[in-house]
């Protein structure tokens, strides 16, 4: 049996379209898009003919758009840089319990530098309600930063709704898209929001490139010193090959994305109904169907996560427990506990993320694996030996 890669949302395999179009980048058309002379024109051109294809997908202005390395650097820019351009109204941010740690680890440096943050708690299906954002609101606040779509569970926040309360109230708004963007339509004019973060390793095209959407004309200040690349919001100098790899994959990701939701959506759907009818114990953790379509998170009872993964992989099955930035941690998910998910069941829980190429037999295999390897570890567990006593008599 080939491998089978279902970790999707940690990283994806740069698609031969995306490399394709970098190639020339790397070789003839190598020059520095802040030269003048002919090989830095070829290489500014191609820069600003990528900005144009991601402003467009995004439903934005070309100028709104900055190239960084990827959805962390986008995400600290945003926050930090949006606090530190607006620092005369308040020292107040309000996040979720459940955001990725580029959002929370941030916002925890800011909270050691004198800055209030409100964490908000969200439901049992990782869902933030609009009218908390409200009520957290306050005449110091100055950002709000809500994930899109969650990267362990899937769950896809009332985003426009929050934008709308926001924007009533004269705050700064940023939303982490990395999980949705190439997925879900993702509109920052309908969205209402005045930051949007996103990567470019998640939708097929290389690692260490990525966005940040800012909003024109609203005030935020760069993290770094240097020259006037990107309109010296993020000085250095550009990374073109990758560059147009993002806005290839960004625009073949448009392109396909409702076909290739759909299929994602039939095979998540399909591979969950085996699950349950082959595993006893299990639940879906996430909302049932506000979800992006690749993720599922399935909570198996009696069995520790890392030691599935492990299994699995040893039968050429790739899979997680939760955000590959949290891998190696024995701590139970963060998010799943911001569920109230208990910290035994959160333990056992794993993360299936499908992609283009997830074929039916791919899941069928999984599926198979998966039974033999969570009955074999039960069969080892006391505490399911016990269960098992108390349930027959």
């Amino acid at each position: 049996m080939k491998p089978i890669y279902l970790d999707h949302s940690a990283t994806t395999p740069v698609r031969p379209e995306v490399l394709e179009a970098m190639g020339p980048y790397f070789g003839d058309f190598f020059g520095n898009a802040s030269s003048v002379h002919a090989h830095g024109r070829k290489a500014k051109q191609a820069l600003e003919d990528a900005r144009e294809t991601v402003a467009a997908t995004l439903g934005a202005l070309a100028e709104e758009i900055i190239f960084t390395s990827g959805g962390t650097e986008s995400t600290n820019l945003a926050i930090k840089g949006a606090l530190l351009a607006n620092s005369q109204k308040g020292k107040h941010i309000i996040t979720s319990t459940i955001e990725h740690h580029a959002t929370l680890h941030t916002c925890e440096y800011l909270r050691k530098e004198g800055y209030r943050v409100t964490c908000l708690p969200v439901d049992r299906f990782g869902k933030v309600n609009p009218d908390d954002v409200k009520k957290a609101i306050t005449d110091e606040t100055v950002l709000i930063s809500i994930m899109h779509a969650n990267n362990e569970v899937g769950t896809i926040e009332p985003i426009t709704q929050i934008g709308e309360i926001v924007r009533e109230k004269g705050v700064l708004f940023h939303t982490d898209a990395v999980q949705s963007v190439g997925k879900i339509p993702v509109d920052v004019k309908n969205m209402k929001v005045d930051f949007l973060s996103m990567s470019g390793h998640k939708i097929y095209a290389p690692k260490g490139i990525g966005v940040l959407f800012a909003r024109k004309g609203v005030p935020f200040e760069s993290l770094f010193q240097g020259g006037h690349h990107e309109w010296s919001r993020r000085p250095g100098t550009e990374n073109i090959p990758s560059i147009v790899g993002l806005a290839k994959a960004l625009e073949l990701a448009h392109a396909e994305m409702d076909d290739v939701s759909a299929e994602e959506e039939r095979l998540r759907e399909t591979f969950w109904e085996t699950i349950q009818t082959q595993i006893e114990g299990v639940t879906m953790n996430g909302h049932p169907t506000d979800r992006v379509p690749p993720i599922l998170n399935v909570s198996f009872d009696f069995v520790d996560g890392e030691s599935v993964i492990l299994n699995l992989d040893l039968k050429g099955i790739a899979v997680a427990t939760g955000s590959a930035c949290t891998s190696g941690e024995v701590e139970p998910s963060h998010v799943l506990l911001a569920m109230n998910v208990p910290p035994r069941r959160a333990q056992g829980s794993i993360r299936f993320s499908l992609g283009r190429d997830t074929t039916q037999e791919d899941l069928d295999y999984t599926a198979a694996v998966l039974t033999e390897t969570i009955q074999r570890l039960r069969s080892m567990s006391p505490v399911y030996a016990d269960y098992r006593r108390k349930t027959r008599s």
